[in-house]
């Protein structure tokens, strides 16, 4: 059974990076894609810190004042 033409180790060395190529451009991509649903998590975090501090009425200076004396408590029990 005859078989079709081989290739030559120049055209295996091509195709090699053209993969590696291929890959490299298609994991930017991927990289790009995560840091965006990333962004997208922090904005949602964001978001419902907001409306907790939009509900309780509290300044976010108020907050941020709790926020580190809770901290401060958890520190000092931990030691």
């Amino acid at each position: 059974m005859a078989r079709g033409q081989r290739k030559t180790l120049e055209e295996k060395i091509a195709a090699k990076q053209e993969l590696i190529d291929a890959l490299e451009v298609r994991m930017e991509s991927e990289k790009r894609e995560l840091e965006e649903l990333f962004e997208e998590k922090r904005r949602r975090e964001l978001e419902t810190v907001s409306e907790l501090i939009a509900d309780t009425g509290l300044a976010p200076e108020e907050v941020v004042a709790v926020l580190q004396q809770y901290v401060s408590d958890k520190t000092q029990a931990a030691s």
